[in-house]
């Protein structure tokens, strides 16, 4: 049969043919295989409700298993719920002796920062621990889904929405339909959101949308900045040969001024260099040492400098369980793919596949290029040599991790916006479901020439403030946009305020709060929107959430 359905990337009405599709009923459709995903349909089944989780992918947890595991979340006890459960697994798995295969939880310890629990104190009733190897996150989570019994339907594109009214009655995917009397979207990307017809931004608001004072374009950007000057042009000094790679046209405006700029994008990588356990560095098939000139007259403007640079400048390897990385973005030429990100949130999946392998073939490009090019100094070749992948991680994707890091996509625009004034406090949100916890945090959005040189834009990074409260209302769109729809992960915020609430605790506390939400409204047979916020508020408390700040002192 041809079912048609309205495209929100195109903005035009698209007919394709959908054979006739194997029919999933369930209480709860959650869409999104992420960690915030699982949190949902596991509380969904522990308050007695049937749930589905439906990926389009093959894996389970999003960032948590895939490379993310120096978790990011400020003060760790406003983390509370299911998401605190997973961490407690966490402990429990590496207070097991046999977990460490090389080097020894006492050696891993020493010296940890951050309020990293001890080694000793792993086998606690209460201990926690928030520093993973990407496959035990992702057994812990396939534990947890099989224990509540949730059945994971993997390798489900959406493909169409089917409303009622303001009511999701059914979704398609690639070859099944699922019924459900409530929906959950725990996708990064806001794909069921946007299909449903909900609001929804991209990019940087201007300040004076919501009289915020960071968020927009920003005039100064002092980290994760080229510390000494860059010629930005093909044929040095002539501005008429064009622009190098990976660096944007533009420049100019006003602070605080809006954009669809998004924050950049990346891979966190597994790598490790124990010989036993590491591959060895592969370059794209379409590798160019050329694409890199930005990078090479960084560096020999540094060396000229007498700056005496070192790898450690140009990426952040923190250290997991078994002589393991979580390697991130660091320095003004790194990991990040700064621009490369743009269409990805409202594009198709061909787009988005195209943009997922651009940004694998930038970093691989990347590393590659500082392990061999002879315009690298030798010191930085010598240690890049040293590492390499972890050949015991990610093992169906060789050994490159299953999940891009797409830090910011769509945020729902609902009748409550998370903004920064919540973030410091100056407004606290009413019928909170969660905390938030961690500074306002961007990645640079762009890379531009200002006075003759390279410069990166939008890195901000911003704190000082207790964990605070996000609203239920932001995480339910506007009334009569979606009244059994939930989106705990692209929820209602702006830029600046979403770089705080962004972390993967958050996102599965978030999850659950969303999950308990959906079972209540389906029992009293009402719009998410018109749900008794003193009945939400009893079972998350009852679930062991943690919802004000600080505390209240256990009885």
């Amino acid at each position: 049969m041809a079912r048609c359905f309205r495209s929100l990337v195109a903005g035009a009405a698209l007919c394709q043919t959908i054979h006739a599709a194997e029919m999933i009923k369930a209480d709860i459709c959650v869409y999104g295989g992420t960690a915030a995903g699982v949190a949902a349909a596991v509380q969904a089944e522990r308050m007695g409700k049937t749930a589905v989780i439906v990926e389009p992918g093959r894996h389970l947890g999003g960032m948590t298993s895939g490379g993310l595991g120096e978790t990011d979340i400020g003060n760790k006890a406003a983390i509370g719920g299911i998401a605190r459960e997973f961490y407690h697994r966490v402990a429990q798995h590496y207070a097991d002796t046999n977990s460490w295969k090389f080097g020894t939880a006492a050696d891993f310890f020493r010296g940890k920062r951050g309020g990293q629990a001890a080694a000793s104190s792993l086998a606690g009733e209460q201990a926690t621990m928030w520093l993973f190897e990407p496959h035990v996150a992702e057994d812990i989570l396939n534990r947890m889904v099989n224990e509540a019994k949730v059945r994971v339907f993997y390798g489900q594109q959406l493909a169409a929405v089917k409303r009622t009214g303001a009511r999701i009655t059914e979704i398609t995917t690639t070859d099944k339909t699922f019924r459900a009397g409530m929906f959950i979207d725990t996708t990064y990307e806001g794909d069921l959101m946007a299909k449903a017809g909900v609001s929804f931004a991209i990019g940087r608001e201007a300040n004076a949308q919501y009289n915020e004072t960071l968020n927009g374009i920003r005039t100064n950007t002092p980290k994760h900045q080229f510390t000494v000057a860059v010629d930005p042009y093909v044929k040095p000094g002539d501005t008429g040969s064009g622009l190098l790679p990976f660096i944007q046209p533009g420049g100019g405006e006003n602070s605080g001024e809006g954009d669809r700029a998004v924050q950049a994008y990346n891979f966190r990588l597994c790598y490790t260099k124990n010989p036993a356990n590491r591959l060895p560095h592969s370059k794209p098939e379409n590798y160019n040492p050329a694409k890199y000139e930005l990078l090479a007259r960084y560096l020999e403007a540094l060396v000229a400098a007498r700056k005496k640079p070192g790898l450690r400048e140009f990426w952040k390897p923190d250290g997991m369980p078994n002589e393991k990385t979580d390697i991130n973005n660091e320095g003004g030429f790194s990991t990040d793919f700064i621009g490369g990100n743009y269409d990805y949130p409202n594009a198709d999946e061909a787009t988005r596949a195209k943009i997922w392998k651009a940004h694998e073939d930038y970093i691989r490009g990347y590393l590659y290029f500082l392990a061999t090019s002879p315009r690298v100094p030798e010191n930085i070749r010598r240690e890049m040599q040293e590492w390499g992948p972890a050949k015991d991680e990610f093992l169906d994707t060789g050994g490159w991790p299953h999940q891009l890091y797409i830090r910011e996509a769509r945020r729902m625009v609902s009748d409550y916006v998370m903004t920064e004034h919540n973030c410091r406090g100056m407004t606290k949100a009413e019928e909170p479901v969660g905390l938030a916890a961690y500074t306002m945090d961007s990645h640079n959005c762009r890379r531009l020439v200002k006075n003759g040189r390279v410069e990166n834009e939008g890195d901000l990074q911003v704190g000082g403030f207790p964990p605070y409260p996000i609203a239920y209302r932001a995480i339910v769109p506007k009334a009569g946009e979606g009244e059994n729809l939930l989106v705990p992960v692209c929820l209602s915020a702006t830029h600046i305020s979403y770089g705080s609430i962004r972390m993967e605790p958050v996102f599965m506390l978030l999850g659950q709060s969303a999950a308990t939400a959906a079972a209540l409204a389906l029992e009293a047979k009402v719009p998410v929107q018109k749900l008794s916020y003193e009945k939400l508020q009893a079972r998350l408390l009852a679930d062991g959430q943690t919802l004000a700040w600080p505390p209240p002192a256990k009885k």
